[in-house]
């Protein structure tokens, strides 16, 4: 089925097209007018149409009379920046053949660098009629421009002056993972038109804050142009987290003012001045347009075929993300986009880094994730990217989904078995002793291979997704009725523990036990291998009262509040982040394998029990180990340098320890029951206190042995 064009003016006065070229794709505005360039296979025509200022209004339509292969362009001469626009794709709506062409559905730029007006939710964004006995087979013929927002020409330019990316290495990197809005909407200290927005996160009161904490990179949750959620939106809801990007080279216009795109490089330029990187978690698996009953925004209107991977001879989508459609990575244009939106987010708004979502899709090839995929392969090749840092999210819900380990470098990866292992080990399940080893030295069980480092292992306790710190330690159950799923979303296997009472209480000891709770699992996850990763608010104690999935609360569910923010934990946060940076011994790119280093003849790491000795083969795995001490040095591969670190996890009750008699004197430096203490002088013999973590090293003063 096909439409016939609907006769519109063409150029308005002042305007001239010519043939234009192919390349750059988008619009591009250049001496005198814009270039256009679209990418479609199946279409059997396409026209530009432009709107009024206010984007209400369609004014012209201008046919594209020139194509070089599947990318269709023209040049109009006299256009300027500022212009509102849309595409119309004619041909085949053929949904059982994975056609869905439809000429009455204005069509989004892939490539704008910007779009005007928010979606407005309707049938008419449908391409078929809903209700209708046929489905998605039937046609619907309503015009949908009213209620898509419009694509807007944008002169690209910038003006960086001395900006400088930090490029901190991997050793040295603690990432702060912050959704935009929810980091900075309740600071008071941040100024009241700002808050929520890009300019909050760089305000000087939020720089000052990770300073204090000693964070080095913002990993900021999706902020490429998203949607809310039609069903979302009928429950009075958004999609808060913004997993649903329909425009991957545009800023999200909700966290901006005037200008997304102009506040969000003032954003990466004044946390630059700060010394601090920005990375962006980017969803390239999937789009918003859903599965078959969902709307024509852009790429399905476009050319279904080709973005799209498509399943049942055509008519329906794989979906391996979730969302109702997986993007074709496969094709070579639609990989193309994604290369072109990387390296733009990099070339021109000097990112540092990103976080794939759902990666194991990005990685798929017909026959299954395949680590040297025509996508990795790009990526790896690319030169403007080399320098960037990487970060897969190596899962998703298709066949052979879970990939932990399997990426190639220079990627790192989240390791979500660092995540549970530790919940598990401080919420005293049995048998965790040798869990919790692989988990202080990186997991090299999964990531040493092929040349990788122990900085592959992104470790996290926390993330958005799942129980913030302070519910980790409140709440055995999850508790989302808020929104509106029944509490069937989310995780149900959280490994939490209330520690005596669910949910808030004003018990003393129960609150005391809980901060400490907190205290072990933050130490933990800065004194093991790998990079930390922390979740912005769980240094103020924030908690979403149970809710382990408010992908859709944009409200004071998922808002920090900073009026009640603990300035302890703040403190010791910072506290962990200087002994961190103090001794290279924690952040170590080779792995620890106790291989017997040149230098002293000592191995680079050696396990022992709260007596000193090194636990039998046997004892790992028996109930009452509880108590386990790493002595570590630098690698044996690297043969350099005398730094050492000892450190004891003891999950048991309170005991004698005996301290490691390879140094001359030790120092107590960090002790998770006193977040304040002092650092001491110690000696064998001291008393470990219970559930606690304690660190020591050589004392320089100390005197011999």
């Amino acid at each position: 089925m096909t439409a016939t064009r609907t006769n519109l003016p063409g150029c308005p006065p002042g305007m001239h097209q010519t043939a234009g070229r192919s390349w750059p794709m988008g619009a591009s505005v250049d001496v005198g007018g814009v270039n256009f360039a679209v990418f479609s296979a199946g279409a059997h025509l396409i026209e530009l149409c432009l709107f009024s200022d206010d984007g209400r209004k369609e004014v012209a339509r201008l046919l594209f009379t020139e194509r070089d292969g599947d990318v269709w362009h023209m040049r109009v001469e006299g256009m300027m920046p500022g212009q509102r626009y849309g595409f119309r794709a004619h041909g085949p709506y053929q949904p059982e053949d994975g056609h869905r062409f439809n000429p009455h559905k204005l069509l989004m730029d892939p490539y704008a660098r910007a779009y005007d007006g928010r979606l407005r939710w309707s049938d008419a964004l449908m391409g078929y009629r809903i209700g209708s006995a046929r489905g998605d087979l039937s046609y619907d013929t309503r015009d949908s421009a009213f209620a898509v927002p419009k694509s807007v020409v944008v002169e690209d330019q910038a003006d960086w002056g001395k900006d400088v990316a930090p490029r901190h290495s991997w050793s040295e990197t603690v990432i702060y993972e912050a959704h935009v809005k929810g980091l900075t909407a309740r600071n008071p200290r941040v100024q009241a038109g700002a808050r929520g927005k890009y300019a909050a996160i760089a305000a000087p009161a939020m720089i000052e804050h990770y300073q204090k904490l000693g964070v080095t990179a913002i990993e900021l949750l999706p902020v490429q142009t998203f949607f809310d959620d039609r069903f979302l939106v009928a429950r009075g809801l958004t999609n808060y987290w913004g997993y649903n990007t329909m425009g991957f080279f545009a800023p999200e216009p909700r966290y901006a003012g005037r200008s997304a795109l102009a506040e969000f490089r003032d954003m990466v330029r004044r946390l630059h001045m700060a010394g601090i990187e920005v990375i962006l978690d980017v969803v390239y698996n999937h789009t918003g347009e859903g599965d078959e009953f969902g709307p024509t925004l852009s790429f399905r209107g476009l050319d279904n075929r080709s973005y799209y991977r498509l399943a049942g001879g055509g008519r329906h989508y794989a979906n391996d993300s979730g969302t109702g459609n997986s993007l074709n990575i496969g094709h070579p244009m639609v990989l193309r986009m994604v290369m072109d939106s990387l390296r733009y987010w990099v070339e021109c708004c000097h990112v540092d880094g990103f976080r794939f979502d759902l990666a194991t899709s990005l990685g798929r090839e017909d026959h299954g994730f395949d680590a040297r995929s025509g996508f990795f392969d790009a990526l790896r090749q690319d030169p403007v990217l080399a320098h960037v840092k990487l970060i897969a999210e190596p899962w998703d819900i298709g066949p052979g989904g879970y990939q932990l380990g399997a990426y190639p470098h220079p990627f790192a990866e989240w390791n979500d078995r660092f995540r549970d292992g530790m919940r598990r080990f401080w919420r005293g399940d049995a048998g965790m002793m040798p869990d919790l080893a692989k988990r202080l030295l990186g997991s090299a069980e999964s990531f040493d291979h092929d040349g990788r480092a122990a900085t592959a292992s992104i470790n996290f306790v926390t993330a958005h997704d799942g129980f913030t710190l302070q519910d980790l330690v409140s709440f055995t159950v999850k508790r989302n009725l808020a929104n509106g799923e029944d509490n069937r979303d989310g995780h149900s296997e959280n490994f939490s523990d209330n520690l005596g009472v669910e949910g808030q209480t004003s018990d003393a000891k129960i609150l005391a036990a809980r901060l400490l709770r907190k205290r072990n699992l933050l130490a933990a996850l800065m004194l093991s291998q790998g990079v930390p990763m922390m979740l912005a608010g769980d240094e103020l104690g924030h908690g979403q009262g149970g809710n382990n999935n408010a992908y859709a609360q944009d409200n004071e569910t998922s808002w920090i509040d900073w009026v009640r923010a603990d300035p302890s934990l703040i403190g010791f946060v910072g506290r962990l982040t200087r002994l961190r940076t103090a001794h290279p011994v924690l952040r170590q790119r080779h792995f620890l394998h106790g291989k017997t280093r040149m230098q002293d003849q000592l191995p680079d790491v050696i396990w022992r029990r709260a007596d000193g000795q090194v636990p039998e083969p046997d004892q790992w795995h028996d109930p009452a180990f509880r108590c386990l001490g790493i002595e570590l040095r630098l690698s044996a591969e690297r043969n350099a340098g005398a730094d050492v670190i000892f450190a004891v996890f003891n999950l048991g009750p309170e005991q004698s320890l005996t301290l490691p008699d390879t140094a001359a004197a030790w120092r107590l430096i960090l002790d998770t029951t006193r977040p304040d203490g002092p650092e001491m002088p110690a000696r064998s013999g001291l008393t470990l206190p219970a559930n606690s973590i304690l660190v020591f090293t050589p004392d320089p003063v100390g005197g011999p042995k």
